[in-house]
This record gives structure tokens, sequence and C-alpha cells, in this order.
């Protein structure tokens, strides 16, 4: 099966882990995924001593397409991550223009309407209020108002086309604006749920290590492959360097 048909054969396994059971990764994801497929085939030769010594066979098979299952977790929860990070970006990139642009559109139509005490009271009242929602608004009601009272901008030489630059402007940004906030909550759920199936798949691991670390405690060679050789890496890594250290004691 592909991850993706691994995902939806699990999906209502995997969201039913309960909060407290779940975890989040200790190490990279891909890494993990990795050492997972490794021990699977790893296991495959000492299916009768780990069986022997009680273990669920069922647990080691599973674990590919448990891991399967996480691969298109860990990718749907990127893909929302990304989205709303990007619409973030261009939001930051974007929304001074925004702003600037009300100013400015602003500034042209009190001057414009000084004179009419209802419009200018209206261009007033568009002013009021601040907050990015409040922006985009702004930019829509100038436009709207600006479109239906053109003569007294053609008097002071208002360049018109910027009224539909407000409008479409402000379409952009709504729609930024909506990218980068109210996608969190499915941005969170998405991560949710990639934890859900790591917590699933490290269930298999963990339970197939244990066996294979307690059969082969004897055993080097054999035992090595049912422990972590990411976290066997770290380890040697940080004792290294603290024998390397200048204010080590040995």
């Amino acid at each position: 099966m592909s991850n993706q048909d691994d995902y939806q054969a699990k999906l209502e396994t995997i969201t039913a882990i309960e909060a407290e059971e779940t975890k989040s990764p200790n190490m990279p994801i891909d890494v993990y995924l990795q050492e997972a497929e490794n021990l699977y085939h790893w296991c495959q030769d000492d299916e009768a001593l780990l069986t022997g010594a009680g273990l669920d066979w069922a647990q080691a098979q599973e674990i590919p397409v448990r891991a399967g299952a996480l691969r298109e977790a860990q990718s749907l929860w990127f893909k929302e991550r990304f989205t709303r990070e990007e619409a973030e970006k261009q939001w930051k990139e974007q929304s001074p223009e925004g702003y600037d642009l009300r100013n400015r559109l602003l500034h042209s139509l009190r001057y414009a309407y000084r004179n009419a005490s209802d419009l200018h009271g209206r261009v007033t009242a568009i002013a009021e209020g601040s907050g990015h929602a409040d922006m985009i608004q702004d930019l829509n009601d100038i436009a709207v108002l600006g479109k239906e009272n053109l003569e007294p901008l053609q008097k002071i030489n208002f360049e018109v086309a910027l009224l539909d630059e407000a409008a479409t402007t402000a379409d952009a940004l709504s729609d930024l604006l909506a990218k980068a906030t109210t996608d969190r909550e499915e941005n969170n759920n998405a991560r949710v749920i990639r934890d859900q199936a790591y917590t699933y798949l490290k269930q298999a691991v963990d339970e197939v290590r244990d066996c294979g670390q307690y059969v082969f405690w004897r055993n080097d060679e054999r035992q090595k492959g049912y422990s972590s050789q990411y976290f066997r890496r770290a380890r040697a890594a940080a004792k290294t360097s603290s024998v390397q250290s200048p204010g080590s004691d040995e």
C-alpha cells in the first residue's frame, strides 16, 4: 500500500490515542522512520526467539504500515505549516503597503470632501478603529465611497484608479490574513495527528526493541540492531566532547 493508503487504513486507530498517551518525536521524523524500517528488517530472522520470549509478532509485522501512516501524517502537517508560514511571510511584506494605501486615500478623501459634511463624516467614521481587520475593511469602504462620489475627487485630480487598487488590495489582504491566522487551528490538528501517528509507530517499535534487547542481552552484535543508532551516536559524541573539554576532570 502507499503511505496515503496506510494513513487512511490506520487513521481511526491513530486518532483514538488519548492526549495523555501521545508523545512528540525526540529525533527527526525521517531518522526515526528509517530506524523503524531498519528494525523491521533486522528482526525478521529472529522471529522464533522473539516470539518465544513473548513478543506478539503482529507488532513487528505492523511496523511498515504504521511507518507509512506516520510518513503521510508528517507530510500533511508540513503542508499545513508551510501554507501558514508562507501566508504569514506574505502578510508581513504586504500589509504595510495596505496601511500606507489606506492612509493616503483617507488623506485625499478628507480634503476632497471637506466641504460636504455628510461625506466628510463618513470618511471620519471609516478612519475610526484599529487593527488589521479594520484596515482591510477601511480599504473596501473607501473604494465604495469614492466610486459613489467621484466628482469631488476628480476636482483635486485624484487618481481614480487607486479606488480599484483599494478594493483588490482589501480582497488580497483579507485572504492572506485568514490563511495566516485561521489556519493555525488546522495546523495544530495536523500536528496532533502527526504526534499520534508517531506514538502509534513507537508502541510497536518499543515492543520489538525491548524484546530484542532482552533476548540478546549477551550478544552485542545482535542486540545493537534493537537500539537506536541515532542515540548511540549522540551519546558517543557527547562522551567525546566531554573528554575533550578543557574543563574536563579526565
